[in-house]
């Protein structure tokens, strides 16, 4: 049978802080684990192998505690290792019981237990998963390093978060310095539900036990407010001289051609081939559902396309280059520009809220409502296929019709 039991060593140097260590037998053989609490001798009860809280300052009050939440934490550790090893009929020695206890204190850790998912995601092609774990694995970082740290060390007495000591305290700090930073509930949110999916990781490896962490903060999702421009609006977008800054009028140009292109996002403009410009359409597949489009060309297009033109590339717009090593990453950096300088474009015309290529889808929809065309066209125009009702009757849709509206709504730009 294998004990643990709390000892205090003290210091050499009479009057400065001891050690608490954990000693491990099992048949005669012991082995040592130090650990990071530091107490002063009074702070010691040898007769019960307890902290002793009789004859403390104030003000270490607080930190004992946090010490005894964190011996607490341990002991229940190493029980669950125990366990473990008894349900799967294996023999436990003294020196396999430190070693488990060490290797949990260096993998789940928060740091390298999110590095390691990430690294698991990225070899099975989960990419996209491993970059939004990897973006709320910075954010919590950021949190840490602006005075997260601190608050984390006095919760739970170390520096190097371990998972299972991850408490609702310390992700309700977190959730605050988000709010403070003046993120949108939609965008807390999606780092809750990120660190929360990693935190379900663990608990389901059997390595922690679920200590509902995320339980006071909110990991919902609020229905966004569609931000859509009337037409009176993109037509002084359009007008707007900014050929003094090529970047911004760069942004601009993309934010029309969206909008001539019946909203379309722009990654799948990003990935338009000139291959996909034929017989006076595009033909395209939506990158995110992967149903065929297919756009009327007008000469509002060619008149964009002309100003930028892309000898020697194969794409139809100037957004990638080609041959780059991660084209998705590339089309990533170049909309995180685009919509920095759309932010820009805005300031010219007092816009009261953020302009992003994600507008453009918006206010095609919404200026295509109020041209009184047909909510099955505009759908049809969209790509939309969330009911499979209507996408059955939407398939049968001559494209014609779609063009039709797309040249009514530009014609009233002036």
């Amino acid at each position: 049978m294998v004990t643990v039991k709390l000892k205090f060593r003290p210091s050499s140097v009479v009057g400065q802080a001891g050690t608490l260590y954990y000693q491990i037998t099992s048949e005669r053989r012991v082995r040592r684990l130090s650990t990071p609490y530091k107490i002063l001798p009074s702070e010691w009860d040898d007769t019960h192998a307890v902290l002793s809280f009789s004859h403390i300052a104030a003000e270490r009050a607080d930190e004992l505690v946090v010490i005894r939440r964190r011996i607490h934490s341990d002991i229940e550790r190493f029980a669950k290792i125990r366990r473990r090893f008894e349900a799967e009929g294996l023999p436990l020695s003294a020196d396999q019981l430190s070693d488990e206890f060490l290797r949990h204190e260096t993998t789940f850790t928060l740091e390298r237990f999110m590095q390691t998912t990430i690294s698991s995601l990225l070899n099975k092609g989960a990419r996209r998963t491993a970059e939004t774990y990897l973006a709320a694995l910075r954010s919590f970082r950021h949190f840490l390093d602006d005075g997260g740290a601190r608050t984390a060390a006095m919760l739970t007495g170390e520096t190097d978060l371990l998972l299972d000591n991850l408490s609702p305290a310390i992700i309700e700090a977190y959730e605050t310095w988000l709010r403070r930073r003046g993120l949108t509930p939609n965008s807390i949110s999606f780092y809750m539900r990120i660190l929360r999916a990693a935190y379900n990781r663990a608990v389901s490896s059997g390595a922690i036990s679920d200590r509902s962490p995320f339980k006071h903060v909110y990991t919902g999702v609020d229905k966004t407010v569609k931000r859509a421009l009337p037409l009176r609006v993109i037509s002084r977008i359009k007008n707007l001289d900014l050929s003094p800054s090529t970047r911004l009028d760069y942004a601009r140009d993309m934010f029309m051609l969206s909008f001539y292109f019946r909203g379309m996002s722009f990654i799948d403009m990003a990935f338009l081939k000139k291959s996909d410009l034929r017989n006076g359409s595009i033909v395209y597949c939506r990158r995110k559902t992967g149903q065929r489009l297919v756009i009327g060309w007008t000469s509002e297009m060619q008149s964009l396309i002309d100003k930028y033109p892309t000898d020697g590339s194969a794409y139809l717009l100037p957004i990638l280059k080609g041959g780059e090593s991660d084209p998705v990453a590339a089309y990533r950096r170049m909309s995180a520009i685009v919509n920095y300088n759309l932010k820009r474009v805005a300031g010219q015309i007092d816009l009261d809220f953020p302009l992003t290529m994600y507008v453009a889808r918006h206010s095609w929809a919404s200026a295509a409502k109020a041209k009184g065309v047909p909510i099955s066209v505009i759908s049809e125009g969209m790509g939309h296929d969330s009911e499979a009702t209507t996408q059955i009757y939407l398939a049968s849709l001559d494209t014609s019709a779609v063009d039709e509206a797309n040249s009514l709504i530009l014609s009233s730009l002036d």
